[in-house]
């Protein structure tokens, strides 16, 4: 399964334009190897948008659902430091969903990728999961240009932190797609020829929010096991 462990935060969010150059600084250098740091966390890897918006996407990989309510995990959120208490204010628009891997497809993450955010249609929960894991996403990455493709759906609601106080309230997450590949065309294709927003709402979702996006940096617990 592409994505490492059985669950994975997705957050997506808008940063005040005089604050991107410090920002991607901070979440490189301390914001990131600090959340990797932590007992389940896998992989971070955050995202610019190519098309559309938010301007970011940033994708935890953990071992469980649990390890997002974990003691150390909320430890953080609650003792930010001061660096990221600089940073939070300049958060516009922040979503943040929990989630379960409900379906998992491919092999590895590409370096473009296709995130669209929905939420179904009460009562028809299970006709669009089953469609998306069965018949759609198993296909995916075996065309040209792609890599792999994931289903993700909320599995927790958030704890309000001190870090979300700093920043304001985080919107959720319902339920999440996200398609990578290595060739950008053929990540931007998957509208066209079908993996539309039109195409899921006519399957049972509404709300739906698409953008294409760039990954620019990732760091994994591995890392984090070398450098100590």
């Amino acid at each position: 399964m592409p994505i490492q462990g059985q669950a994975a935060m997705l957050l997506t969010f808008d940063i005040v334009e005089e604050a991107i150059i410090e920002h991607d600084d901070w979440h490189t250098r301390e914001h990131l190897p600090e959340r990797l740091s932590i007992p389940g966390f896998l992989r971070g890897t955050r995202w610019v948008a190519t098309s559309g918006a938010p301007r970011y996407l940033v994708l935890y990989e953990v071992e469980h659902l649990e390890t997002l309510a974990s003691p150390a995990y909320l430890e953080r959120l609650n003792k930010p430091s001061p660096w990221t208490q600089k940073m939070m204010p300049n958060y516009r628009g922040m979503t943040r969903g929990l989630c379960s891997v409900v379906s998992s497809h491919g092999h590895g993450m590409g370096h473009f990728g296709l995130l669209l955010r929905f939420k179904p249609v009460p009562g028809k929960e299970a006709s669009l999961g089953s469609w998306l894991s069965h018949v759609v996403l198993p296909m995916l990455p075996a065309q040209r240009g792609l890599s792999s493709a994931h289903l993700l759906r909320s599995g927790l609601t958030p704890e309000m932190t001190a870090e979300q106080l700093i920043r304001g309230a985080d919107a959720g997450v319902d339920g999440a797609l996200l398609v990578t590949g290595y060739e950008q065309s053929a990540v931007a294709e998957l509208v066209q020829a079908g993996f539309s927003a039109a195409e899921l709402e006519r399957q049972g979702a509404v709300e739906v929010v698409s953008a294409s996006y760039e990954a620019v940096h990732s760091l994994t617990h591995v890392d984090m096991q070398m450098r100590a």
